[in-house]
């Protein structure tokens, strides 16, 4: 696993923005319960990024199989805990309205896994349908 600077940049970038404008706001329960899902996911959102190293790509292409790690048990934990971090974002700042944005995102994510999915069935075969079998989304 090779640590990519660029992520770690953007991570603590994000971090940094995140915690200056939390700093300093009412402990009110949307506060509360967007920032325990929304810190975790950010943490496992990367932590998912690390682990895919130079397998990552903006457009679907096969280069590697990830198969530990986060990817041992979620095929897609990028888009899982990104949603995630998202979705804690939006009860943070306690604007329901912004849940509509779902309506976009999870069609979206689910498009983009199964063009990836076609293109790790192609060049993986038989160990990428394997490999399906034994996790989630």
């Amino acid at each position: 696993m090779r640590l990519n600077y660029g992520t770690l940049a953007v991570a603590l970038l994000f971090a940094v923005v995140f915690a200056t404008h939390a700093w300093g706001k009412p402990w009110t329960v949307p506060h509360i319960v967007g920032l325990a899902v929304a810190v975790p996911s950010f943490l496992l959102f990367i932590l998912a990024r690390v682990q895919l190293g130079n397998a990552f790509s903006v457009e679907a292409k096969a280069t590697t199989l990830v198969t530990t790690g986060l990817y041992s048990r979620i095929r897609n934990p990028i888009y899982t805990f990104g949603a995630l971090m998202i979705l804690g974002v939006m009860i943070w700042v306690n604007r329901p309205s912004l849940l509509l944005f779902y309506v976009v995102l999870i069609p979206l994510q689910i498009s983009r896994s199964r063009q990836e999915e076609r293109v790790l069935t192609e060049k993986f075969g038989d160990a990428y349908l394997e490999y399906k079998r034994h996790t989630w989304f």
